[in-house]
Formats: structure tokens, C-alpha cells, sequence
């Protein structure tokens, strides 16, 4: 089903967004009175609000400069947005937030925070310096439709880290791996160097790691010995900084659309391409499961325990700041004995040093025991309520065909400098004093000789190639399979799996096109439709 068509049916949205909105009253209802109650948001994270919950999934993008951060986003989004740079050194120096818009434009980051419709209101607190390189890209793409997708800064080597950010970038990099639904984490196949502030970034992760997808990029420019290497490295250095039981996935690839260079292992680059981009687009089917699991994450996390044991352990009158950094130093040995007492298992206490941190500056007086009633109410929500939404996370993976999911067909482009971005696809207006004759020319016929030299070399049956051998053929240009495969699409236009020789004729004419710089069209316009296919498609419309 189509988004435009999903857009249209009521009924199917309220399907989609029956497990978010019942998300949200558990959440209002039961876990943020006892988050206000023992101040959780100054020791961890701010409250959620409805943003957090009805907006899209969100994809960060992330990685040390020169990786090609921005191109993989272009070669997602089909298209450039605003305020993208691309170039070997540093150019991108702030976030940017890619959303859907009708309208093209930037929001610059201070009016984001005071935008209630926006999941960024809580970014208030990085201040000014932070504030300022950061902008929402709205435009009206297809892909954002399902997904938002926030493009960062390139993390610096130690030799280009001369000044600093202005900004807590680690904190930044935090708060969104937080709330995003993927992490993607680009490496140049070239340098793999470490740098303090990448280490730190990779700090920032901890906890994440399940959102985690890390892309080794450019592989095409190195052989299959280089890359066996470069690989073995990077898992090794993954290692070391990510001290986790399960592998982190790796991908390898060359995520732009213009044709890669001929390498042994340019099959297994196609699979990996392929591999990664079903992931993404299964993010809007699995956006209520991960909203799920950080709900659960929020409400298992000891926070109330720790503060309500600070409190009792507290002296009335005296001594009250000796004992407060006291207890402070003893926090590992108080961290088992609430494991002992309430049988809180280890996995659910907070760091302890950044416990410590974030205790220094507080009053231990304000603090709240434990009240039976909160308790309840949290032990309800873990053990009932969200049981009783496991049926309707059932019933989502049953609809799964009607969720909205990121098309095939949009995770293509080329990124050629602008004087390159001509349309030749696009159909030109009808002048109403033109004849019918030269508004029906079918613009790839004065090509067609070429065209059916090779379609008859590829020994055709019955006049007709069949999708074997026209891979075999297309194969040979280099170009992406996901991009081969959209042009497949438009070039079957009867849609039998096979082609003749005008649809071949149409199909070469798209690739010569995509190989000179042009954007594909989405969809065939009506003046590219083979003449003998006219008729039959206007019946079908």
C-alpha cells in the first residue's frame, strides 16, 4: 500500500498508532508522577512529551569526517537539503535535523526548542553555543515521510582538534542516541584512526548499542586483501571500546548512486546495500516496540530506591553535609545493598560514577522516601499494563504490509555538482497550439537503433528478453542494485517480468541518463511510455 493511500485511511493510522497513544497515557498516568516525585530529570533525562511520542522514527548519522555522512544521506533521500556541504575536510559543523515539510526551508535551532510539534524541546539546556549550529532541513520528500534522519557534525582527528566545539558534543550526541531509532555509524575504509573525541563519542553510546549499525564505507576503493584488513581492524577497535557480549553488526559498502568501481568483492557489497537499507526501512513498522522498550528501560531503573535510601540514612539537624559526601563516596556499597533488599537486579542501576556527579550538586533534604502508593502504581505499569499491550503489538506485526515503510524506489539519486542536475525525464508542458503528432513523439526512438543492436545480441525468445538475462546485461554498468532494480521497475511497464524491445529501448535510455548525472523519475511520465504501451496503460489509469 502507498503512503499517499495510507494517508487517505483513517482506520489504518488508528491501527498504526493504537500501541504510541496507549504508550503515552501509561506514560502521563503512571511513570512521570513518580519521575516529578524524585526528580528523575535531574539525575538522567528530561520528561517525555507527546513529540516524543507521535513523531517519526529518527535516524542519527554519525562518524569522523570525510566519511561520507552527508552523500549517504543524499543517496537515502534521492536529493540534496538545505545546508549540506560535501568535501574532504571538515564541512558540516552543526546538527541538522532532516524532517518533512510541504515547503522547503530551514528552522533554525532556537525556534525548534519552543516548538511543541518538534521532539527537540528539551535540547533547551546545551545552551546558546549548541543552539546555534543547530537547524531542522524541512522539505517535501517521500522518504521523510516515514522517517526523520539527523545529520552531525564530522568527528575530529587529533590533528584537526584545534578549538573547542563551544558545547558538550558527547552530552549532545547522548540525548539523541536516546531517543533515536538508529544509530548509524560510518568508517572511511581508508583511515580508521581513533581519536579522543571519537573515543568519547563512542562513550556517549554506551547503552545503545542495540540501536547501533556501524558502516564501513568506500569499499570499493580498496582490493578484498585491503579490505579483509581493514575490516579485522575495525571489529578489533570496535572491541576494545565496545565491551559487549554480541558483535556489532558491520556493514560493508559504497552508499552513493554513481557506478562503483570494479572490485572481487563487489557482489558482497551489494548484499550488504541491500541488508541495510531493509533495516532502515523497517523502522516505522518497528517505531512502537522500540518507544516500548525505552519506556520499560525508564521505569526499571532504580532511581527511586537510591534517592529514598539517600534520604532515610540522611541526619535531621547536624552534620549533614559530612555525611552527604559520605554517603556519595559509599554509593557502590549502597547500590548492593538495595540489590539485596529489594531484589533490584544489577542491570538496573544507573552509572554509578555519573550518579556520584550528578549528586554532588543536590539537596539530600529535599529528597522523598519511598511512598507505597507511586510504587504500586510502577509495579502495575511493569507487570500488567504493558502485558496488556503486548496483543496490540500482535495485531501491529499482522499489519505490517499496511504500515508506512521507506520504498525501494526512494533510496535513489546521483550527487553531481549542481550545473549536472539537469531533468531530461521531465515532461515538458503541453503547448496547446502543438500538434498531437509531436506531443506523442516517444523521445527515445531516435535512439532506438542503438538500443535494438544490443537487445538482439542478448538473443531475445518470442521478442522478448527475459529479467535474467537483462540483469546479466545491466549488471556490466556498475550502477547499485538498487538503483538497476528501480529502473527495472519503470522499464516493465506491462509488468510481465520480461521486456521487449521498446521497454529494453526504455531501460537503456534511463541508465544513460543516470550514468550522465540525472535524477531517475519516481515515477514513468506519460511521455517516456513506450508508444505500443500507450493504450494499455491509459486503460489501467
Amino acid at each position: 500500500m502507498s503512503i499517499r493511500r495510507l494517508r487517505n485511511n483513517p482506520k489504518i493510522l488508528g491501527d498504526v498508532n493504537m500501541v504510541t497513544e496507549e504508550l503515552k497515557n501509561l506514560y502521563y498516568k503512571r511513570l512521570l508522577p513518580i519521575e516529578k516525585y524524585y526528580s528523575f530529570h535531574h539525575f538522567h533525562s528530561p520528561s517525555y512529551e507527546d513529540a516524543d511520542f507521535d513523531n517519526k522514527p529518527m535516524v542519527l548519522v554519525m562518524g569522523q569526517y570525510s566519511t561520507g555522512k552527508t552523500t549517504f544521506i543524499r543517496y537515502l533521500i534521492e536529493q540534496d537539503f538545505p545546508g549540506s556541504r560535501v568535501g574532504p575536510e571538515p564541512t558540516t559543523d552543526c546538527f541538522s535535523a532532516l524532517m518533512y515539510g510541504e515547503t522547503e526551508g530551514i528552522i533554525p535551532g532556537n525556534a525548534l526548542t519552543v516548538d511543541p510539534k518538534k521532539p527537540f524541546r528539551n535540547l533547551d539546556p546545551f545552551g546558546n553555543s549548541f543552539l546555534n549550529r543547530f537547524q531542522c532541513a524541512q522539505m517535501p520528500n517521500q522518504v521523510l515521510e516515514s522517517i526523520s534522519i539527523i545529520d552531525t557534525p564530522g568527528i575530529l582527528t587529533a590533528a584537526k582538534r584545534k578549538l573547542s566545539r563551544g558545547y558538550d558534543f558527547p552530552a549532545v550526541l547522548r540525548w539523541f542516541a536516546e531517543r533515536v531509532d538508529r544509530i548509524i555509524l560510518l568508517f572511511d575504509a581508508h583511515k580508521l584512526e581513533f581519536s579522543d573525541e571519537l573515543t568519547r563519542a563512542f562513550g556517549a553510546l554506551s547503552g545503545y548499542e542495540d540501536k547501533l549499525r556501524v558502516v564501513l564505507n568506500k569499499a570499493d576503493r580498496v582490493d578484498s586483501q585491503q579490505l579483509m584488513r581493514v575490516y579485522g581492524a575495525l571489529m578489533w577497535s570496535l572491541g576494545k571500546v565496545f565491551r559487549t557480549p554480541e558483535i556489532l553488526r558491520v556493514y560493508i559498502g559504497s552508499f552513493w548512486s554513481e557506478p562503483r568501481q570494479v572490485c572481487d568483492h563487489y557482489q558482497l557489497i551489494e548484499l550488504e546495500e541491500e541488508d541495510l537499507l531493509a533495516d532502515i526501512r523497517n523502522l516505522p513498522r518497528n517505531a512502537a516496540v522500540r518507544k516500548l522498550n525505552d519506556l520499560v528501560k525508564r521505569a526499571r531503573l532504580a532511581h527511586a530506591h537510591i534517592i529514598s535510601y539517600l534520604k532515610q540514612e540522611m541526619p535531621t539537624i547536624f552534620c549533614k553535609e559530612s555525611k552527604k559526601h559520605n554517603l556519595i563516596y559509599q554509593l557502590p556499597v549502597i547500590f548492593t545493598k538495595i540489590q539485596q533488599q529489594h531484589r533490584v537486579p544489577a542491570g538496573d542501576f544507573p552509572d554509578c560514577t555519573k550518579m556520584q556527579e550528578k549528586l554532588l550538586g543536590q539537596d539530600f533534604s529535599k529528597f522523598k522516601t519511598l511512598k507505597p502508593s507511586l510504587m504500586a502504581s510502577l509495579d502495575k505499569l511493569l507487570t500488567t499494563d504493558i502485558a496488556n499491550l503486548v496483543p496490540l503489538l500482535q495485531q501491529q506485526e499482522v499489519r505490517k504490509k499496511s504500515l508506512p515503510g521507506v520504498l525501494d524506489g526512494d533510496f535513489l539519486g546521483t550527487f553531481r555538482p549542481e550545473h549536472y542536475r539537469r531533468d531530461p525525464f521531465k515532461e515538458l508542458p503541453r503547448d496547446d497550439e502543438s500538434s498531437e503528432a509531436d506531443f506523442d513523439d516517444w523521445v527515445v526512438e531516435k535512439y532506438k537503433p542503438k538500443y535494438d543492436e544490443i537487445f538482439y545480441n542478448l538473443s531475445p525468445n518470442e521478442g522478448k528478453l527475459s529479467g535474467t538475462k537483462v540483469k546479466e546485461w545491466m549488471t556490466t554498468t556498475l550502477l547499485p542494485n538498487s538503483v538497476l532494480a528501480h529502473i527495472w521497475r519503470l522499464s516493465d511497464v506491462d509488468g510481465d517480468g520480461m521486456l521487449d524491445n521498446e521497454e529494453f529501448a526504455l531501460a537503456v535510455h534511463l541508465i544513460e541518463g543516470k550514468l550522465e548525472g540525472h535524477w531517475l523519475p519516481r515515477e514513468l511520465p506519460s511521455h517516456l511510455v513506450p508508444p505500443s504501451k500507450r493504450l494499455s496503460t491509459h486503460n489501467i489509469l
